[in-house]
């Protein structure tokens, strides 16, 4: 490279960081042509914007074909009853937001309304571990993630777990959490890398206020943040 290029080529890279970023890459679990489809399209188009390349695949897809992948999103439109057991041991990064997937993914006890559920018209959330890459620098207390009230998913998780966000007043409902790789989980699970769960529903994407699109946005960031090598293609 010439003295000429060299120092243009570094002047472009720190123009544009990411450009010298390896893009990484998430694969958005939906139930496609469902009635909230529009909603996890617009939540694949906001993790474009971020600079993730994103595939959308419908709910029966097949957690041991998944290859070159950083992040599976598990969206909450993905029917409960339908959710692929293969997706607990994947050894991939996994968000969820659906509180109905988290005793499958040994994220949580069985019992519903016990160790998971969820809360209706809520708005805020209580920031317990503000220091944490996933508060994602909002300060330690009250935070107004919704727009207008809409229902909140929470779980109790397992010992292992690092709790960001609770439900506001509700300190025992844990509305933002997650595994590091390696932490018990429940059933004396270990998660097989990390693991994240956030308070949206179905279509509550769109509801997100400043506040709540800073902590979806940093636990997307945290979960894929130290993704182990992925798996090459067949």
């Amino acid at each position: 490279m010439s003295l000429f290029l060299a120092p243009l080529c570094a002047l472009l890279l720190s123009a544009n960081p990411a450009a010298a970023a390896v893009q990484k890459h998430v694969l958005l679990v939906t139930q496609t042509g469902g009635p909230n489809a529009p909603v996890d399209a617009r939540i694949a188009a906001h993790l474009g914007t971020l600079g993730y390349d994103v595939r959308l695949v419908n709910q029966d897809a097949d957690p041991a074909s998944i290859r070159n992948i950083d992040l599976i999103v598990l969206s909450s439109t993905v029917s409960a009853k339908d959710v692929n057991p293969g997706w607990r041991t994947v050894a991939i990064p996994l968000l969820t937001w659906e509180n109905d997937f988290l005793d499958d993914l040994a994220m949580t006890g069985k019992r519903h309304d016990t160790d998971f559920g969820e809360v209706d018209k809520e708005r805020y959330l209580w920031i317990v571990n503000a220091p944490h890459p996933m508060a994602g620098g909002l300060p330690a207390g009250i935070a107004n993630v919704f727009v207008k009230q809409a229902g909140m998913s929470w779980g109790k998780p397992g010992l292992g777990a690092t709790t960001i966000a609770t439900i506001y007043g509700q300190p025992e409902k844990a509305a933002i959490f997650g595994y590091e790789k390696g932490a018990t989980m429940d059933y004396e699970t270990l998660a097989p890398a990390r693991r994240v769960m956030m308070f949206l529903g179905n279509d509550s994407f769109t509801n997100l206020s400043p506040a709540g699109m800073t902590l979806f946005d940093s636990a997307v960031a945290w979960a894929i943040g130290s993704s182990e090598r992925r798996p090459d293609s067949k």
